[in-house]
């Protein structure tokens, strides 16, 4: 039986400072990025993409950091592992990362890559793509795995983009194991359709051997299993986690889990101003109900309430304390 755990959710992924800007259909197609996707670039190219565009937000970030970011905003207590260069950008992660309420105190790599960075172009649609430069972030291994912060924490949550680097898949199976051994629950997000094909045959060992809680969307689901329709998708990965929590934009969520298929709508929003992030904080909506106990259509609900909340406004981080928001879902 597990002990008490002290955290509600360690996540661990790329530590990247994300800089949001605007730019028009244009600017994508002459930057050659695919509209709407993640694409990893190097250091000169991740420079040619910020020089192309207008003034940014920068802010600390990466998918797993938001996500976690989202789960402290609910009031939980939530820790982040990633890495970062000592270097200034790393700095800038590190402070406001813990402004936010975040645990964080990962070694920065001394030497080697900077600080990496998500170049996002939000388009008035208000679609995202990203140009991401990893930098130190791959460089986190098994070594920066705490035995017994996993140990203390409910659920260990891990993110799809940080499966390039061999080091990090060590370091996931790693946390699987030390998080199973005590325990406690392990998630998993598919992160990009990119991300699926690159390593489908390692995702699909992940969900089916170390995996509890999948999260994904329609288009990452599909390419997990290479089929176009999102039932027959379905119809796969039940039974293959305990629970799977796939967002489908516009048209809500399905999470399954328990022998049972839970529908949500999607949260009514006033203006759709920016989709950036908004997987990230549907999983944290998810990951702080399950941590609290609540049924998946809480959890589901709540997961919407917060994506709800992050699209209404630019950036991926929340404007509001979702704390503040809970009782128009749940009581």
């Amino acid at each position: 039986m597990a002990e008490r755990a002290d955290l509600d959710v360690v996540g661990i992924g790329n530590a990247l400072v994300d800089v949001l800007s605007h730019a028009d259909d244009k600017l994508v197609t002459r930057l050659g990025l695919v509209k709407g996707t993640m694409s990893l670039v190097d250091e000169p190219r991740a420079r040619e993409i910020y020089e192309a565009t207008g003034p940014g937000v920068e802010i600390s970030g990466g998918s797993a950091a938001n996500t976690i970011v989202g789960v402290a905003s609910f009031g939980g207590r939530a820790q982040y592992i990633g890495k970062v260069s000592n270097d200034q950008l790393g700095e800038v992660f590190g402070h406001d990362l813990r402004s936010t309420g975040v645990l964080y105190d990962t070694r920065p790599a001394k030497g080697g890559p900077a600080t990496g960075r998500c170049l996002i172009l939000v388009t008035p649609d208000a679609q995202r793509t990203m140009g991401t430069f990893l930098g130190a972030s791959v460089q986190l291994g098994p070594g920066d795995i705490d035995t017994r912060l996993i140990a203390s924490a409910r659920i260990i949550y891990l993110e799809g983009y940080l499966f390039d680097p061999p080091a990090a898949q060590e370091a996931f199976r790693a946390a699987a194991g030390l998080a199973h051994a005590a325990g406690r629950k392990v998630a998993l997000t598919l992160s990009d359709p990119f991300c699926v094909d690159r390593h489908r045959a390692a995702f699909l060992d992940l969900v089916e051997r170390h995996v509890d809680i999948l999260f994904a969307n329609e288009a990452e689901i599909c390419a997990l299993y290479q089929v176009s329709d999102f039932d027959a998708a379905l119809s796969r990965v039940v039974g293959h986690c305990e629970i799977a929590a796939l967002t489908r934009s516009a048209k809500g969520s399905v999470l399954v889990g328990g022998g049972k298929t839970h529908v949500i709508e999607a949260h009514p929003v006033q203006s759709l101003v920016d989709t950036t992030g908004a997987g990230d904080l549907y999983a944290s909506g998810v990951l702080y109900g399950l941590s609290r106990g609540l049924d998946l259509a809480a959890c589901g609900r709540l997961g919407s309430l917060a994506a709800a909340e992050v699209i209404s406004h630019v950036g991926a981080r929340p404007m509001v304390p979702l704390s503040s928001l809970t009782g128009s879902v749940i009581g």
